[in-house]
């Protein structure tokens, strides 16, 4: 189980309850207000924005929640003030994480911030003390019965993308995020399904794991995501299914 695969978080995703579906529905309401208000209201001329509505109606966000947000954005319905920051720190076993938020009051998020890395037995430090462990990639997942790995292959490198790897349930396709588009163009012409598609970050290393640690890592990993200012949260940890406390 490694901080950079969105596997076991898509998987728990598909039972994810109504309040955490809420949730989610929220989050994604401000990352499509914001990229409305800086790009425009159009997806066909904002990607952000498009990439945004892409993923909002991936976990089934009604139609209107997502025009609501992008009027929001557009100012049709007053304006909405949302601050894109991100927070780093360490986990238990000295785990890199790093924290893309959206909040409308940086002076609450920060200190709540670092409540939520200590409780978890870490530590928040200063800007740009983990984020060149990290590098922005395009990221989809692919379930192992969608395609061969032979037509895979030679789709995703014909459409820009760096590598595909085989998992055991899975493929995984990294793309640089200029290509991220015509590979997910490319994967949609063929019929293709995936189960995740992104620009992320991935770390350059990852960090192993023992029981010792893991119940103290994915406690701050879920504690995270869990707070309403966060978007995403990306780790550098290495965790064997057998250390994943029970």
């Amino acid at each position: 189980m490694s901080g950079h695969s969105h596997w076991a978080k898509v998987k728990r995703s598909k039972a994810v309850t109504d309040a955490r579906r809420g949730k989610e529905w929220s989050k994604l309401a401000r990352r499509i207000i914001v990229a409305a208000k800086g790009g425009g209201p159009n997806p066909d001329e904002n990607l952000s924005l498009r990439y945004a509505i892409d993923d909002a109606r991936a976990v089934n966000m009604p139609n209107d929640t997502i025009d609501k947000a992008i009027k929001k954005g557009s100012g049709e319905l007053g304006a909405v003030n949302y601050e894109p920051i991100t927070y780093e720190g360490y986990g238990a076993g000295g785990v890199a994480f790093m924290v893309e938020c959206l909040t409308d009051n940086r002076h609450r998020t920060a200190p709540e911030m670092r409540k939520i890395f200590e409780r978890a037995g870490g530590q928040m430090g200063s800007a740009n003390c983990v984020a060149w462990m990290f590098e922005q990639k395009g990221l989809f997942l692919i379930s192992s019965s969608a395609a061969t790995e032979d037509a895979l292959l030679e789709l995703a490198l014909e459409a820009g993308a760096d590598d595909v790897k085989a998992e055991k349930d899975y493929f995984q396709i990294t793309c640089p995020p200029a290509a991220f588009a015509a590979v997910k163009q490319a994967l949609a012409a063929k019929k293709i399904a995936t189960e995740s598609a992104a620009i992320t970050r991935l770390p350059k290393n990852t960090i192993p794991v023992g029981p010792d640690k893991a119940g103290q890592v994915l406690a701050l990993l879920e504690a995270l995501e869990e707070h309403d200012d966060v978007q995403h949260v990306y780790a550098n940890f290495d965790i064997a299914e057998e250390a994943v406390p029970k």
